[in-house]
């Protein structure tokens, strides 16, 4: 019998890069649903939950068919508060609600391209390695870190002093370097027994999952969202199926 797993949309207010993006109307529905959307039709999931701190972002969700079942604490909702504190403070509040889980998966809203078929992907792998931790989206990098630099004064050093025998990395041509992979914030898996007994959501034996296509885009900067919609209305991606009419609330930010 496979694990009982949750999906979790993490939606806190008060973004400051791109206001009220977890909200904010893509294609004529709020970013979140996306990710909603696409935990529910995966079929993975025996919830999905949203862990959100705002009552009209619950109301949203709750429209598109997640759960709400307590807003997050102003305490763990800040743009400096790390993953662990919410996590846990939902994984105890679904014990206490007498829905424990074995499984919970971060789907963040500002990951929209990321769809139903990827997590069927993804929890097929966390399936096949049950000595790992967890499962994390990762990219190849666009920027590799061996052509990075960190300035002391009026000097700067590289961040990653190696070499290809007596050639530096960041003298070195990006095809001479070795393959490094940055994470991406489409998809997260783990057990919930690594966020109950450590510091972290990650644990140690970690499955690396490397985004496809468009999956892995991440909205954070203004700029960002405007090469969305132009991925959207240009056709260069297909957003989940929501399957029924857009959110009938006051928000219409973003339209």
């Amino acid at each position: 019998m496979p694990p009982k797993a949750v999906a979790l949309i993490p939606a806190r207010a008060g973004s400051k890069r791109v206001a009220n993006k977890n909200i904010r109307q893509l294609a004529g529905h709020p970013m979140m649903a996306y990710s909603i959307r696409a935990a529910i039709d995966s079929g993975v999931f025996a919830s999905v939950v949203c862990a959100t701190d705002n009552e009209e972002y619950a109301d949203i969700a709750r429209y598109y068919g997640a759960h709400v079942p307590a807003l997050r604490p102003a305490a763990m909702s800040g743009d400096k508060s790390p993953d662990i504190e919410w996590i846990r403070w939902i994984l105890d509040l679904l014990d206490q609600q007498g829905d424990p889980v074995d499984v919970f998966s971060i789907l963040r809203p500002t990951s929209p391209f990321r769809r139903a078929e990827t997590i069927r992907r993804a929890w097929a792998m966390f399936l096949a390695s049950p000595g790992a931790d967890s499962l994390r989206a990762v990219e190849k990098c666009r920027q590799h870190p061996g052509k990075m630099w960190v300035i002391r004064g009026d000097r700067m050093l590289p961040l990653m002093p190696f070499s290809n025998g007596a050639t530096p990395w960041h003298s070195s041509q990006y095809a001479a370097l070795p393959e490094i992979y940055a994470q991406d914030a489409s998809l997260e898996i783990a057990w919930a027994r690594v966020a109950r007994q450590g510091d972290s959501i990650a644990g140690d034996a970690i499955i690396p999952f490397v985004s496809e296509g468009l999956d892995g885009f991440d909205i954070n900067e203004p700029e960002d969202w405007l090469l969305a919609e132009q991925y959207v209305t240009g056709g260069a991606v297909t957003l989940q199926s929501i399957g029924h009419a857009p959110y009938p609330g006051p928000s219409q930010l973003g339209a």
